[in-house]
């Protein structure tokens, strides 16, 4: 997506976190600023296309930029939490990471049949954390009709894995080599 090269630049960089030879990409720095914020929602909400009746945002800076983004689209917010962090009946999905596995949750009753789902996080980097959101959102009987990042790390294949499972996969910006 074009025109967020003003926002890029609120993102601060920390080298080697949580590892040597990792440059993560804080986004706290760009949420401090009131206007970065704000244009950061409107750019996402633009690039949505149609009606959208929940967004699922993911555990936890997605929690940030989704609860503003669904107030912005008429929608509910649906929270994709990390295990055993929901106090009500849930479903869970299981997804790899570099070392080991992880599981994300969502209630039973958190998403209707037939619900219009956007996924939502602040970075895509492999993947994996969206892709189980979306099996997990699709396992509940919603309709995943998009997901939106902040941030995409594109040589580490996220989003063109999504697009390649059918789901429109939209970033405002990306940072190669990471």
């Amino acid at each position: 997506m074009t025109g967020a090269d003003d926002l890029k630049a609120l993102v601060r960089t920390i080298p080697d976190f949580p590892k040597p030879g990792i440059q993560f990409r804080d986004i706290t720095t760009l949420l401090l600023d009131r206007s970065g914020f704000a244009r950061t929602v409107e750019l996402l909400a633009a690039s949505v296309g149609g009606p959208v009746d929940l967004v699922a945002a993911i555990d936890a800076r997605g929690f940030a930029i989704g609860g503003a983004l669904a107030e912005k689209l008429g929608a509910g917010l649906l929270l994709v939490r990390k295990d055993g962090k929901l106090p009500g009946a849930s479903i869970a999905e299981d997804y790899a990471l570099e070392y080991g596995s992880d599981r994300l949750t969502i209630h039973v009753d958190a998403c209707t049949p037939g619900a219009r789902v956007l996924v939502v996080d602040d970075l895509i980097a492999t993947g994996g954390t969206a892709a189980a959101t979306v099996r997990l959102v699709r396992r509940a009987g919603g309709n995943v009709v998009g997901a939106r990042f902040v941030i995409d790390l594109p040589d580490l294949g996220g989003s063109a894995a999504l697009r390649a499972d059918g789901v429109d996969a939209v970033s405002l910006m990306s940072f190669d080599g990471d």
